[in-house]
C-alpha cells in the first residue's frame, strides 16, 4: 500500500543498527541517514569515525549521538558548522577564540569518549599541555595521536607517555613548544608499543630525543624526520636501536653518509626510503643502502645534488624488490643511472613446481619465456625485479637511451611520470609503449621533444591505459588523441596547454572513451563548442571538467555539455571570453550534483548567487 512504512514498522532498532554497521561506504551511510529521522538517529549510533571543525560548542552532544565513536579528527582548518543556534563569529567580532577547541573542551572530550582509539588535533592552537594531560588520563586506550600544529609542551607529552601505554602512532609535526625532555619521557613510557613517529619543524628536538627513541622504541616501523637540528648521532642511534624499521623519510640537512651507512647495516627490513634536499651525502650512502636493504621497494630521491649514476647502479644491483623509483631534481643523475635500473629488470625469474615435485626456473627475456638451468644458476640471482612505478622530474641529463632500457626490461611498469625532461623524445616513448604494455598511468609535462609519434605508439600498444596527462607538450596534436581514443579506454585525461589539439582530437576522445570522468582542456586555443557538444553526447559519466583559458568555447557549448552530463560535480571556466553569466547559470541549474564552479566574480548574477552561492568559487574576488 502506497505510503505505508513496512520497514520501520517491521524491523527493531537493533536490526537496523546491525545493517548499518555493515555499510562501508561513507556516501551510502550518508544517504541512509537522510531517509527519515529514525534512520538518521540510528545511523549515528554506528558511526566509528568522525571529522569535525575545531569548536567546543557541541562537544558535549557528541557522546550521546555517536556512542560507537572510536576515531575522532578535529581540524581547526575546517569551517565551524552554522546550524548551532548562533551566528558564527568573525575576526571582527573578536570572539573567534572562544569558539575554538580549548583545554576545557578537550577534557570533556576525554570524559565522553574514554575508549577512543584515534584522535587528531590538527592546528588546534588553543590546546595546551593541561588539556592534553587531562585527555591522556581519561583515554588510556589511545592508539594514534596527531598533534600537528598544536602548541603543546613537554608536560602534556609526558602525560601521554605515562597513561597511553597502547600508543602506536604519533605525529608531532610543527609542535614548536616541545623539547627533548617531553619526547624522551614519551619514548620511555610508550617505547614498547610505538610503531610510527613523525617530527618536523620542532627546533628544540635534537639528537637526544632520537637516542631515546633508539633505546626504547624497538618496535618502531615508521619514522619521518624534518629537522636541521638532528645529526648523524641521532639517526645512527635510531638505526641501531630499531631493527624493524620499514619506512624512513628524511629531510635533515646535517645528516651525512655515516648515518645512511648505519641504516644500510642495521635496518635490513627497510621497504621505503625517501630522501629530501640532502646536500651532505654522496653515492657512498646510497651504496650502503643497496648493499644492505635488500627488501627496499620504494625509493624517492628529491634534490639530492651529490648523487650520481653510481648510486643508482648500487640500488639496481642490490635492491631486487624495487617497485617504485622517483628521481626529482638530482642533477648529477643521468642516462646511465636509469639504464642500470632498466637492465636490472630484464630478467624476471619465477619458480614453478611441477606435480612430480621437480622445479622449473622460467625467465622472461627479450626473446620470450625461456627455461633456465637450475643447477648452473646461482641462487643469489633469483629475484622478483618488477619495477611498476617510475617518476623522473627535472632530470635534464636523462635521455632517450635510458628509457630504451626501461622499455626493454621493465615489462611490468604501470606508472610513468615525466616532468621537464628536455632530452627525452619520441624514440623513448615508442620503446616504453612497445615494451611496457601494462602501462595504466602516463603523466608527461613540459617534455618538448615528445610529439605525435610517441603518443600514437602509446595508443597502439598500451591498451590498459586509463589515466593520461600530457601538459604543455607543443608537438602533440589531434592525431595523437585519435590514436589514444582508438586504443585506450581513458577515465582521466589532461591535455592542458597542448596548443595543436583542437576539436578533431577531442571529438575522437569523446566517441572512443565513454568512461571518461575527468577532463582538463585548459589553454587550448583551438577548442570550440563542437567538442563540448560531443563530450556531452557521449561522456555522460563526466564529473570534473576544466575549460579555463579556452577562448572559443561559448555558452552554446556549455549548454550541450551539461544537457547529458548530469553527474558533473566540478566545472572550472575562468578567462573564457565566450562564456557569460547565462552560461554560468546554465551549469548551476542543469547539474544537480554540482559542488564547485570556478569563474570570474563579475560573471555570476545575483540570482545565481542566491541559488548556488555555496558552490561558486572565484579566482580573483576583486577582478
Amino acid at each position: 500500500m502506497r505510503g505505508h512504512d513496512w520497514i520501520n514498522n517491521s524491523l527493531p532498532d537493533e536490526l537496523i543498527v546491525e545493517i548499518f554497521s555493515h555499510l562501508q561506504s561513507k556516501s551510502t551511510r550518508d544517504a541512509c541517514s537522510l531517509v527519515c529521522r529514525r534512520w538518521f538517529r540510528l545511523e549515528r549510533r554506528t558511526r566509528t569515525t568522525l571529522r569535525i571543525g575545531a569548536t567546543h560548542l557541541f562537544l558535549d552532544l557528541l557522546p550521546a549521538r555517536f556512542s560507537s565513536l572510536r576515531n575522532l579528527y578535529i581540524d581547526e582548518r575546517l569551517s565551524i558548522p552554522l546550524h548551532l543556534g548562533r551566528r558564527r563569529p568573525t575576526d571582527e567580532d573578536g570572539d573567534l577564540e572562544s569558539v575554538c577547541l580549548s583545554d576545557t573542551g578537550l577534557s570533556s572530550l576525554g570524559e565522553g569518549f574514554p575508549k577512543l582509539h584515534r584522535l587528531g588535533l590538527i592546528w588546534c592552537s588553543n590546546v595546551s599541555s593541561n588539556g592534553l594531560a587531562s585527555l591522556a588520563r581519561k583515554c588510556t586506550s589511545l592508539k594514534a595521536l596527531d598533534l600537528q600544529g598544536c602548541y603543546v609542551g613537554d608536560q602534556g607529552l609526558a602525560a601521554v607517555g605515562q597513561c597511553c601505554k597502547h600508543l602506536e602512532d604519533l605525529n608531532l609535526r610543527f609542535c614548536e613548544g616541545l623539547t627533548d625532555s617531553g619526547l624522551v619521557e614519551l619514548a620511555v613510557g610508550v617505547g614498547k608499543s610505538l610503531k610510527s613517529l613523525g617530527v618536523a619543524a620542532c627546533a628544540k628536538i635534537t639528537d637526544i630525543s632520537m637516542e631515546a627513541v633508539g633505546s626504547n622504541c624497538r618496535s618502531l616501523e615508521t619514522l619521518s624526520l624534518d629537522s636541521e637540528f638532528i645529526h648523524n648521532r641521532g639517526l645512527v642511534a635510531v638505526a641501531q636501536g630499531c631493527p624493524t624499521l620499514k619506512v624512513l623519510k628524511l629531510q635533515c640537512i646535517n645528516v651525512t653518509d655515516d648515518a645512511l651507512k648505519a641504516v644500510g647495516t642495521s635496518c635490513l627490513s627497510l621497504e621505503l626510503l625517501a630522501l629530501y634536499s640532502f646536500q651532505r651525502f654522496t653515492d657512498k650512502g646510497l651504496r650502503a643502502i643497496g648493499n644492505g636493504c635488500k627488501k627496499l621497494k620504494n625509493l624517492t630521491l628529491i634534490d639530492c645534488y651529490f648523487l650520481s649514476d653510481k648510486g643508482l647502479e648500487a640500488i639496481a644491483t642490490g635492491c631486487k624488490e624495487l617497485t617504485h623509483l622517483e628521481v626529482n631534481g638530482c642533477h648529477n643523475i643521468g642516462t646511465l643511472g636509469i639504464e642500470y635500473i632498466g637492465r636490472s629488470c630484464q630478467i624476471i625469474v619465477s619458480v614453478m613446481c611441477k606435480i612430480d615435485g621437480s622445479i622449473n626456473l622460467l625467465a622472461y627475456q627479450d626473446s620470450g619465456l625461456v627455461a633456465l638451468d637450475s643447477e648452473a644458476l646461482d641462487t643469489t640471482d633469483i629475484g622478483f625485479r618488477y619495477l611498476t612505478e617510475l617518476a623522473l622530474l627535472y632530470c635534464h641529463r636523462i635521455g632517450d637511451v635510458s628509457l630504451l632500457e626501461v622499455g626493454q626490461g621493465c615489462k611490468f611498469l604501470q606508472l610513468l611520470h615525466l616532468v621537464d625532461c628536455s632530452s627525452i623524445g619520441d624514440d623513448a616513448m615508442c620503446s616504453i609503449a612497445s615494451g611496457c604494455r601494462n602501462l595504466k598511468k602516463l603523466h608527461i609535462r613540459r617534455c618538448y621533444k615528445i610529439g605525435n609519434k610517441g603518443i600514437i605508439s602509446v595508443g597502439k600498444h598500451c591498451t590498459s591505459l586509463t589515466d593520461l596527462s600530457i601538459r604543455f607538450c607543443d608537438r602533440v596534436g589531434d592525431g595523437a588523441l585519435t590514436a589514444i581514443a582508438e586504443g585506450c579506454s581513458l577515465h582521466s585525461l589532461n591535455v592542458s596547454g597542448c596548443h595543436q589539439i583542437g576539436d578533431a582530437g577531442m571529438i575522437a576522445i569523446a566517441r572512443g572513451c565513454p568512461q571518461l570522468y575527468y577532463l582538463d582542456v585548459s589553454v587550448l586555443q583551438n577548442l570550440g563548442d563542437m567538442a563540448l557538444a560531443e563530450l556531452g553526447e557521449h561522456c555522460s559519466l563526466l564529473k570534473e571538467i576544466v575549460v579555463s583559458h579556452c577562448r572559443q568555447i561559448t555558452d552554446v557549448g556549455l549548454t550541450h555539455l551539461v544537457k547529458s552530463c548530469s553527474m558533473l560535480e566540478s566545472c572550472q571556466m575562468v578567462y573564457c571570453s565566450g562564456i557569460t553569466s547565462a552560461g554560468v547559470a546554465t551549469v548551476v541549474s542543469s547539474c544537480p550534483n554540482i559542488k564547485k564552479v570556478l569563474v570570474e566574480k563579475w560573471k555570476v548574477s545575483q540570482r545565481t548567487k542566491r541559488r548556488a552561492g555555496s558552490v561558486i568559487a572565484y579566482l580573483c574576488v576583486d577582478l
